[in-house]
């Protein structure tokens, strides 16, 4: 594996790959002495001013399996990008990209160029895979901000997020989740414990339990799986092209009672006049019109109670008047704002208040709206990336310094659930969430710091100061590493949640090829401490998408997830399925090297699948 990069992104990259995969790798830095606390763990470190085409043959790049470009510089990672496809074809490259659509253009290039060469675009070790950190922390931000914690897998649209659980007392019933992931160490609990390792023995922790296993874990605590989802009030779906916009929008509730108060006089004299005309319902109801806007004859020489109904019906013309002036202005300016930043309204309360509307405040401000999470954002500059669209998913945005008096109170943070502190720069979220604080204690605070160590620091300050609130402090490269390692190691890799001291891995595997799996019932393909199927993608095979830990594109159409979790034990996996499984790394490999035996060995006749009858379908 080789890493290029000239932030704390790359040494983060290269230690979660030495880590938690166990890889060497080889890291291309402009300068070789990494910050304090960014441990790479790398083979090798090798330091050049550019990943040109030396100093990617100095790493070692044409016998590579993988290559990341995580240059801040968007020009820089492209130029080493192509200059690494003509050096090895088949290598595997992950490029750090803020814009999609450039970077769908660049892997389609890339494929393309490798294919010439003589691999197939879509063969895993050629695979061209870009990602933007912007995209690659919103899902950790988002699932910190819903549930408090930053350990999450994105699968086909959903977030997924391992939640730790305390240990159940006797009789009493805790949420299962979708699943348990891991028994945590017996001595977790206990102050002077210690993180359990392979070593540990039965006071270690269990990984991919099985369900008598949890059940007999009295004095344990967990780790269980679980969608992330916003228990909260939900915003309402309010968006300029709609094609019918309520009256609620248009006209304030006094001008709406108003014109109900004159539609409801102008009836009642319409009856009266039915009555002492005896005429027609509607030539009276016309009548009466004529009267209100003051354009009938008077009512000389005709009986007296005609006479009062044309007076009342003149009064009511006069007083309608200015209402209708007040309608027609609040119209105009229901339909002026809709282009405008709203304002965030009187009594919102459970909501997200989001910092900053930069590239990773953008994506985080998306994925809380699809989530239906209310949201207000604040933002210094009226010309941020982000405000536009804000503008267009009609979210009240307060614009001003975060640091100045008055500015978090407009937001309403004192009724608010959550506060994302996520402008570029580090003291202002601090000063901000320190600030907000105050406000309220009992406020979920997340801050987005850019240096690792910096960001354990403030946690453990706030975490002393506050032991009762939720203090979160993420750093970007700590956020966006995981899932630039997992892109490495190839598209099959969701990701990777630690536990404690060991790693589960997420992956997507195609069932054909693996004896482990074809032809076993979800039950039986199940190994307890090695992998564990927890979804089938019911999506047909030729409409697969290749990556599914990818964001979904913005195309404007519904994207339904495809993946089915929890399928029915007795369902049998046949050749065509593909699953999502949980897994060690142990297991990982053997599935691996059993399916790379499989792809090598003469093709076999094909034999008709057993059929699911009596087992039960996927639900």
């Amino acid at each position: 594996m080789v890493v290029s990069g000239d932030d704390s992104l790359a040494f983060r990259l290269a230690a979660e790959l030495h880590g938690l995969y166990r890889q060497r790798v080889t890291l291309l830095v402009p300068d070789a002495s990494p910050a304090p606390g960014d441990g790479t763990g790398a083979t090798r470190v090798l330091e050049f001013e550019a990943p040109d085409s030396a100093a990617l043959r100095a790493a070692g790049v044409e016998r590579a399996d993988a290559l990341a470009l995580v240059h801040e510089d968007d020009e820089t990672n492209v130029r080493a990008a192509l200059a690494a496809r003509r050096l090895n074809p088949r290598l595997r490259l992950v490029i750090r990209l803020y814009n999609r659509k450039l970077g769908q253009y660049l892997a389609d290039l890339l494929d393309q160029a490798a294919a010439v060469a003589g691999t197939g675009p879509d063969a895993v070790d050629s695979a061209t895979i870009v990602l933007s950190d912007a995209d690659t922390v919103a899902p950790a931000l988002v699932a910190t901000a819903v549930g408090g914690t930053s350990k999450v897998i994105q699968a086909d649209g959903l977030l997924l997020r391992a939640a730790e659980r305390p240990p159940s007392g006797r009789g009493e019933a805790v949420d299962p989740g979708l699943c348990t992931l891991a028994l945590l160490s017996s001595t977790t609990s206990d102050p002077a414990g210690t993180d359990g390792t392979d070593a540990s023995g039965v006071q270690g922790p269990r990984l991919l339990p099985d369900d008598q296993e949890v059940a007999a874990s009295a004095g344990r605590g967990s780790i269980v799986l679980e969608t992330v989802s916003h228990g909260g009030p939900v915003a309402p779906v309010r968006r300029i092209g709609a094609t019918t916009l309520p009256l609620g929008e248009l006209f304030s509730r006094r001008v709406r009672w108003s014109l109900a108060g004159f539609a409801i006089a102008v009836g009642a004299l319409a009856v009266a006049s039915w009555a002492t005309l005896d005429a027609h319902p509607l030539h009276a109801a016309y009548i009466t019109l004529l009267d209100l806007f003051s354009i009938n004859e008077p009512a000389v020489g005709e009986p007296t109670d005609r006479q009062l109904l044309q007076l009342l019906a003149g009064l009511a013309g006069m007083l309608l008047l200015p209402v209708m002036v007040a309608a027609v202005l609040e119209a105009l300016g229901s339909f002026r704002s809709a282009t405008t930043l709203r304002k965030p309204p009187r009594g919102l309360s459970g909501h997200v208040v989001l910092l900053g509307l930069g590239r990773v405040g953008t994506r985080v401000l998306a994925r809380l709206r699809e989530l239906d999470i209310p949201v207000v954002c604040v933002e210094e500059d009226p010309e941020a990336r982000g405000v536009a669209l804000a503008r267009g998913l009609r979210v009240p945005v307060v614009i001003g310094d975060v640091t100045q008096e008055g500015v978090l109170e407009a937001a309403r943070t004192h009724r608010a659930q959550v506060l994302l502190a996520l402008t570029s720069s580090d003291t202002t979220n601090l000063e901000a969430a320190l600030y907000a604080r105050t406000l309220s204690l009992r406020l979920r605070v997340a801050l987005r710091l850019y240096d690792d160590e910096f960001a354990t620091a403030v946690y453990r300050t706030l975490r002393a100061a506050h032991p009762d609130a939720l203090t979160r402090s993420r750093s970007v490269t700590s956020l966006a590493a995981p899932a630039f390692a997992g892109a490495m190691m190839g598209r099959r890799i969701l990701g990777a949640i630690p536990v404690e001291r060991r790693v589960l891995v997420f992956a997507v595997l195609d069932v054909a090829g693996l004896p482990q799996l074809e032809g076993r019932t979800v039950r039986e393909a199940t190994r307890p401490g090695c992998w564990r199927v927890l979804a089938l993608d019911t999506t047909d095979p030729g409409d697969r998408r290749p990556d599914l830990a990818a964001h979904r594109p913005d195309d404007g159409t519904d994207h339904t997830p495809g993946l089915h979790f929890d399928p029915h034990p007795g369902y049998v996996l046949h050749h065509d399925d593909r699953v999502v499984l949980a897994t060690t790394r142990q297991g990982l490999a053997e599935l691996l090297s059993s399916q790379a035996v499989q792809a090598a060995a003469p093709v076999a006749p094909a034999t008709p699948a057993a059929p699911n009858g009596a087992a039960g379908g996927v639900g």
